[in-house]
């Protein structure tokens, strides 16, 4: 029977969430990147960044990437060699990249959609707590 990790449990459990989040985003956006561009351009059509809906999404889509890589790569250090520094680095990355969407969000006056970035911010930075401590 296949034991369950009592170590860093809750990191792992956090790491994972981030890992499902980011990863379920970076896919719907590639998957559909016309309509995601298309979607974007409509949100910040009357804005002082309509012009630059496509560098954005691509800043973007980079921070995810890079959100995701340390996140993947800190699961393993994390589960089996007890090692917190890459997935630190990637619930770092993750606060970059909600706070880059809050950015967004503030322009777009889109005040719920801002709000709601809110708990993913919580529990990035809990994990940081977690993972410093």
């Amino acid at each position: 029977m296949m034991k369950l990790p009592t170590e860093n449990l809750e990191a792992l459990l956090i790491v994972l969430f981030l890992i499902v989040t980011f990863g379920i985003s970076l896919i719907e956006k590639l998957a559909n990147l016309k309509e995601t561009i298309s979607y974007i351009s409509e949100i910040f059509k009357t804005s002082f960044i309509r012009n630059f809906v496509k560098p954005l999404i691509t800043i973007l889509m980079l921070l995810e990437v890079l959100t995701l890589f340390f996140l993947v790569v800190g699961i393993f250090q994390l589960y089996f060699q007890n090692e917190k520094e890459m997935a630190l680095l990637g619930i770092v990355f993750s606060c970059f990249s909600i706070i880059y969407m809050l950015i967004g969000q503030r322009i777009a006056k889109d005040y719920p959609g801002a709000t709601s970035l809110t708990i993913y911010f919580i529990l990035s930075i809990f994990g940081i707590y977690i993972l410093s401590s």
